[in-house]
């Protein structure tokens, strides 16, 4: 089964009386972090669970030490996921307002603790279930213990010493997920210092994505990130962000591509500008 997977609405909503779906809401905004759980008391899709990017998807903040969502403590993340239902076998659906961006967030964790099959993004997200006339449900989830265990992978990740160690390696290849004006350092409206870490690439997130907010085609994706890799290797690409949540959208994408996935810098620019030493670029 491959590794990244997607589902249309059509194709959830035939499902959500099936036995070992279980279904995460992973609404969130940078700008109100109230936001997801409100809009999930709203209305969300039938036998969803809200995951919260912040409470759930992240462990705690280190101010000066770590970036603005590190990863959460895989034992506490392993219990909330059997909390919400998830056993090794279950399928997992996950989802937020359209992008993937927190979704695909939930789906690298997932990984990372060895789920490696039954988990899909919901293509769209709640846009494309708005836009196919499908109903919301105020009804709480149904409460099952799932018995998932699972067991954080080192292959998956990078921190910033070994990453800083491995800058001028010709056969790296490190991704920026976020756009372009912060990239080049003309805008920053989240992180005290802008700019980038030398040597890396602007692949910003949302181009995985057509103008209605689907994923491109496995063949566009492929398209796109082998013009990034050139000649290098898939296995040794290094993909960040601000805060380690864009970039598991390109690692998702990749995944949905074909490519082995590489490893997140979870700490990404918020994390590397706490150190001074730690070198900055500008520009292109």
């Amino acid at each position: 089964m491959p590794l990244a997977q997607l589902i249309t609405p059509q194709q959830l909503a035939e499902r959500l009386e099936t036995p070992g779906v279980v279904i995460l809401d992973c609404r969130f905004s940078l700008d109100d972090v109230d936001y997801g759980q409100r809009s999930y008391a709203e209305g969300h899709i039938a036998g969803a669970h809200f995951a919260d990017l912040e409470r759930d998807l992240s462990g705690a903040v280190s101010k000066g030490r770590t970036g603005r969502h590190p990863l959460p403590d895989p034992a506490q993340l392993s219990a909330r996921l059997r909390e919400w239902g998830i056993s090794a076998d279950s399928e997992v659906v996950l989802y937020d307002d359209g992008p993937g961006l927190f979704a695909a967030r939930a789906w690298w964790l997932l990984v990372w603790l060895g789920k490696r099959d039954g988990v899909a993004l919901l293509d769209g997200g709640l846009k494309a279930w708005h836009a196919a006339h499908l109903p919301l449900s105020l009804d709480p989830p149904d409460k099952r213990e799932g018995g998932f265990s699972g067991a954080p992978s080192a292959e998956l990740v990078i921190d910033a010493e070994h990453l800083l160690q491995r800058l001028h390696n010709p056969a790296m290849t490190l991704i920026d997920a976020r756009g372009l004006p912060r990239f080049r350092g003309e805008v920053e409206p989240i992180d005290p210092v802008a700019g980038h870490i030398p040597g890396a690439q602007c692949q910003a997130f949302n181009d995985n994505l057509e103008a209605d907010g689907h994923f491109r085609t496995p063949e566009q994706l492929r398209q796109r990130f082998a013009a990034a890799l050139g000649e290098r290797p898939a296995e040794q690409l290094v993909a960040y962000c601000g805060s380690g949540v864009s970039a598991c959208h390109n690692l998702f994408a990749m995944a949905l591509a074909g490519y082995p996935l590489g490893r997140l810098y979870p700490g990404s620019w918020s994390e590397w500008i706490t150190d001074p030493q730690r070198e900055v670029a500008t520009g292109d």
